[in-house]
Formats: structure tokens, C-alpha cells, sequence
């Protein structure tokens, strides 16, 4: 009998090690009952059509004899993997004037922040512009001749992947020149009817933070595009069409629909990345590396003088859902094309990987919060906060302030 009884209590300790308990918080219990009431997963993959697919199929015809410029980068495929500028170039009737590509590149080959021109470079392909150096926002010269802006991308759903704000500089141009704007719209991979974090203080508004929308905002690219004409977020206003996405929900991760998954940016290797990236990239306002120049940017954190036990076992007393924190030694390397300078370059950093284990209840954005409330508790003395990156990635300064003043965490959260 004590056998037995013994075997059932190691069975709960290993169960509790892997699946943490949920905190008696009034957050955590509207949390729960949130997911509880969401459909089931789905068992096999949902044949999805795309913005993109379904222009090429059925709707073809709106481009002929037009103009075109096109805002897209590596992620604009078809069902098949096949480029949207080579599917459109091969089309008769249908000329590319001028190709617009965003942070990272036409092809995905630059890492964040890296200055892109395609002015010396050769290629097959209509003029290339790149909207992420000295001008990020086209020019009346650039759209000269254009009589339509295609817009197709794919994007994460987090407000500070600069993709979305590309979307809005681009929708301004149109406006101003009175060129209409389709949006390819595309699955949200992260979901889109989660939605995380504060709402943007236009006060802190910038590249990565352009319009008023939560960290985890919902929503697929074609519902914000139609919100910024909706709430007036930008002027002038362009004539605005969205080619719906068939065959998804909203409730569907994206490894659960039939497309093709490419790295949407160097950083964000797979999925389960661009659901942590909302709350770890809050990271990259301070002096920790948040992964960039390792395998697995934004899944590990750490530095130099980080205890990775210390902070695994301070973040699993949390009982965060969804989430378990391991220990982690690992050193920053330069990666071309994914991370040339990483911080803490070529140093042993001590520190944590997060691993979901339940992504349904998974809060990535309340999970970067408790990071930073416990990495400032643990590290008063070496912990420095990059205050304007911070600032602007949160929305506002109130998070900073109030890890400053020494609120708790928890308290912090209530407020949001």
C-alpha cells in the first residue's frame, strides 16, 4: 500500500514539474476560463487559401494592363512556395513597376536594424526599394507610373514587428497619391483571438510602435489594415481593398493550416519562437542578450553574471501557464544575416530557456513582464535598462517605472 501511495505522489510531483500549477489570481482564473470556452484544436491540417491564391486563382483579372507596386519580401509565396513577384511576372498583362521590401530584406538576408540597398545589385526582377534605410516611406518619385499597391506580407501579430508599420507608410504614400492599396491578407500564426499587453501611448509612438493596438494585437494584416482606415490612424486616407484568407478561423495556430511555414525574419525560426517573441523581446531593452547569435533567439536568455539556476527556480515558483524556465549557459556568436554584433558576443552567459508546454494558455507578454520584475530583483546592481527601447517596445514608460519603484509584478498586472 505505501508502494502505491508513494508511486502516486512521485506521479504529482512529476506532472506538477511539467504542467505548473495556475496561480489563484483573479488573472489567471479569467485566463482559463477564457481558453475553456474555445473550440477544440483542430485534429488534421485545414486547407487555407491565401490573399495571394486567391488573386492568382480568381481575381486576376483587377490587375490587367494596371501598374503594379509591390510590398512584399520572402514570406509572399504561394500554396506552393513559388515567389508572388514571379507568379505576377509571368502573368500576362500584369507589369511590376517597382518592388518595396521592408526590414530584413526582399529575401530575408538582413538582420534587424541592418540598412538595405539594392541599387548596385543585378537581378531579373522589377526595380527593387528598399523600405528600411534613409527613407522608409515611398516617395512621390518612387510611385511615379504606379496605378495600384500590392501589399503582401506576412506578419506575426506583435506590434513591433516593423512590418505592420511598413503597411501604414505605405497606405499614407497611396493616400497622398490617391493610389489605390490591396492587401493579401494572411493567417495571424500566432492566433487571432489572443490579444496581450498594453495599448500604445501614441506619445511613444515610432518604427516599432506605430499605431494604438495591444503588444499581441489579433487580428490578421487585412483586420489592420481596415482598423487603421477605420480609426483614422493615418492621413490621407487610401482606397483600401482586403482579399480575405479562406478556409482559416481564428482560433487556428499556423502549424495547424496546410501552408507553408517560411521564417518571417532571421530571428523567428519557427512558431513556437514567434509565440514567445512578444514578451521576450522586451529583452532587447536591457543589457541581457535576449538569444540573438545563438539557435534560439528569444527562447534563451542571459548574461555573464546570471545564476541560471537561481533564475529557472525563481521563475518556476511564479507557476506562470503554460511555461516552464530551464537553466541554460550558452555564448553569443556573430551569425551573418541573423546577428552580426550580438550583445555579449563571444561571452559564457548564464541564464534560462523557455520552453511552452501548453500554448493555449501560454501569456507571452505576462511572461516577459515576470522576467523582468525577477531579473531586476535578482540583479539590481548589473541589470541596465536601455529606457528608450523599452519604453517604446512597452507602449509606455510605465513598466520601467514601476519595476524602478518596486512594485510587485503581480500588482503591475492587475493594472493592465
Amino acid at each position: 500500500m505505501k508502494v502505491i501511495q508513494h508511486l502516486i505522489l512521485t506521479m504529482h510531483i512529476i506532472v506538477s514539474l511539467i504542467y505548473p500549477r495556475q496561480h489563484k489570481t483573479s488573472i489567471h482564473q479569467e485566463q482559463l476560463k477564457k481558453f475553456k470556452n474555445k473550440p477544440s484544436p483542430v485534429a488534421d491540417k485545414v486547407p487555407v487559401k491565401t490573399g495571394l491564391d486567391i488573386l492568382l486563382d480568381e481575381k486576376i483579372n483587377i490587375l490587367k494592363n494596371k501598374s503594379i507596386a509591390l510590398v512584399t519580401n520572402h514570406t509572399g509565396i504561394d500554396h506552393t512556395g513559388i515567389p508572388n513577384y514571379k507568379r505576377l511576372m509571368e502573368t500576362k498583362d500584369v507589369k511590376i513597376e517597382v518592388i518595396f521590401s521592408p526590414e530584413h530584406g526582399l529575401f530575408g538576408e538582413a538582420s534587424a536594424g541592418e540598412k538595405i540597398s539594392y541599387n548596385k545589385i543585378k537581378t531579373d526582377l522589377p526595380k527593387i526599394i528598399s523600405l528600411y534605410g534613409k527613407i522608409r516611406k515611398p516617395t512621390n518619385e518612387m510611385l511615379s507610373g504606379v496605378d495600384i499597391i500590392i501589399y503582401d506580407i506576412q506578419d506575426i501579430g506583435s506590434r513591433f514587428y516593423t512590418y505592420i508599420t511598413t503597411l501604414g507608410l505605405v497606405m499614407e504614400a497611396a493616400g497622398e497619391r490617391k493610389i489605390p492599396v490591396l492587401v493579401l491578407d494572411r493567417p495571424n500564426p500566432i492566433r487571432g483571438d489572443i490579444i496581450e499587453g498594453p495599448i500604445l501611448d501614441t506619445n511613444f509612438r515610432t518604427f516599432v510602435g506605430y499605431y494604438p493596438i495591444p503588444i499581441r494585437y489579433g487580428g490578421t494584416i487585412g483586420d489592420l489594415a481596415q482598423k487603421i482606415i477605420k480609426e483614422k490612424w493615418i492621413s490621407p486616407i487610401p482606397e483600401l481593398t482586403v482579399i480575405p484568407i479562406q478556409g482559416w478561423k481564428k482560433n487556428y495556430w499556423f502549424d495547424e493550416t496546410n501552408l507553408i511555414w517560411t521564417p518571417p525574419s532571421p530571428n523567428i525560426p519557427d512558431l513556437e519562437t514567434a509565440i514567445i517573441y512578444p514578451g521576450m523581446c522586451l529583452i532587447e531593452g536591457t543589457n541581457l542578450s535576449e538569444g540573438r547569435g545563438t539557435s534560439s533567439p528569444f527562447k534563451w536568455v542571459g548574461a555573464p553574471w546570471i545564476d541560471g539556476i537561481e533564475l529557472s527556480q525563481k521563475l518556476n515558483k511564479l507557476d506562470l501557464p503554460g511555461v516552464v524556465f530551464i537553466p541554460k549557459s550558452f555564448v553569443p556568436i556573430s551569425i551573418p544575416g541573423k546577428s552580426e554584433n550580438p550583445k555579449h558576443k563571444e561571452k559564457k552567459c548564464g541564464g534560462v530557456e523557455i520552453q511552452i508546454t501548453n500554448r493555449n494558455i501560454y501569456n507571452s507578454v505576462r511572461a516577459g513582464v515576470m522576467m523582468l520584475f525577477t531579473l531586476y530583483e535578482l540583479n539590481k546592481e548589473k541589470i541596465k535598462f536601455h529606457e528608450k527601447h523599452l519604453n517604446r517596445l512597452w507602449g509606455n514608460d510605465n513598466l520601467l517605472n514601476s519595476i524602478r519603484s518596486g512594485q510587485t509584478a503581480d500588482n503591475f498586472l492587475l493594472d493592465l
